[in-house]
């Protein structure tokens, strides 16, 4: 029997170069994916789902778009393997958003959950429809590509319910049956703490970078966010409300194991385990900080890659396009 390959589609905003967050919350999955012959994998820079909060501070989206590209690349994606791309080199996306605007009540997007959680991680009132509507493109990028799996947080799963409602109604409206309902690929990682606790964010400014130099990752893991219960060495710790051993854990968790039975009786203290970490994540971050720095020293190796996955990309979405066109008899 032939095994049928399912299209995957995901990606990140370029609003600058990649922490942890995203290396745990996303490419450790999408390196998994894309060595699997089950999966056709698309990975996306969504430039334009940038555009939705930093429409004011456009100057440096060209550069994040290739911070971006070399931090994918440096960490391993290969697009002899998957196919990424900038969204904004896809214009049958836009043109797909605009067929789906006319048919999206507003009220869909208004009930979305993560429209008010944004806002309040911006910490900043947002009025525009590209904001508003950023779940709407969102819907459209897994639309445009006719994905059926897509690599999410549990965060996001309400943007999935949105995508399956709005194709449901397209097909509904139009008697066709064009698109497959998305599925959620749940990440293993679905919320990375910053030094400071919380979520890591740009936002918050509590990022770990991936390409960071490794002595000011050094500094920042020092004041990182611990327990606040364990004061002294000798006091018991609770490393699972702890952000240095989510990271121990994430990325060497034998070593994590061994350390969380120390310091569940205060025999380890927060100091020696914010060191151990250091070590693990130089043993992580030096490669690839190589790779990345051999990469961009290439002229034009980014841009080769990106119009590549653009052209490949482009005949997919502008199939979908047409086979939309055609079903509400305006092609």
């Amino acid at each position: 029997m032939t095994k049928t390959v399912k299209r995957v589609l995901s990606g990140m905003r370029p609003t600058g170069k990649l922490h942890l967050g995203h290396h745990l919350g996303a490419i450790a999955n999408w390196l998994k994916l894309q060595d699997n012959p089950a999966y056709e994998c698309y990975f996306m820079i969504a430039d334009w789902h940038a555009l939705s909060t930093v429409f004011a501070q456009t100057e440096s989206l060209k550069e994040n778009i290739r911070e971006v590209a070399l931090d994918y690349l440096a960490s391993g994606l290969n697009p002899e393997k998957v196919t990424f791309y900038v969204q904004s080199h896809i214009p049958a996306i836009a043109q797909l958003h605009i067929l789906y605007s006319m048919i999206t009540p507003t009220s869909w997007l208004l009930r979305v959950p993560t429209y008010k959680g944004q806002i309040q991680e911006l910490g900043e009132e947002i009025d525009s429809y590209g904001f508003l509507g950023y779940p709407l493109l969102q819907a459209c990028d897994i639309m445009a590509f006719r994905a059926e799996l897509v690599p999410v947080g549990q965060d996001q799963l309400p943007h999935l319910e949105l995508c399956r409602e709005m194709l449901r109604r397209f097909h509904f409206l139009y008697k066709t049956e064009i698109f497959p309902e998305p599925q959620g690929l749940l990440t293993q990682a679905p919320m990375v703490p910053g030094t400071d606790g919380r979520k890591m964010s740009k936002s918050y400014g509590n990022s770990l970078y991936l390409s960071e130099p490794l002595e000011d990752i050094k500094k920042k893991l020092g004041k990182m966010y611990t327990d606040p219960a364990k004061i002294y060495k000798g006091d018991p710790g609770h490393p699972d409300q702890c952000s240095v051993h989510y990271f121990l854990n994430a990325y060497h968790p034998e070593e994590a194991k061994a350390m969380k039975a120390e310091c569940l009786t205060g025999a380890l203290g927060c100091v020696a385990c914010k060191g151990k970490l250091f070590e693990i994540l130089t043993q992580v971050l030096t490669p690839l900080q190589e790779r990345r720095a051999e990469l961009a020293q290439k002229p034009g190796l980014v841009e080769d890659v990106l119009e590549a996955g653009a052209r490949k990309a482009n005949l997919v979405a502008e199939e979908t396009l047409r086979m939309a066109k055609e079903a509400m008899k305006i092609a």
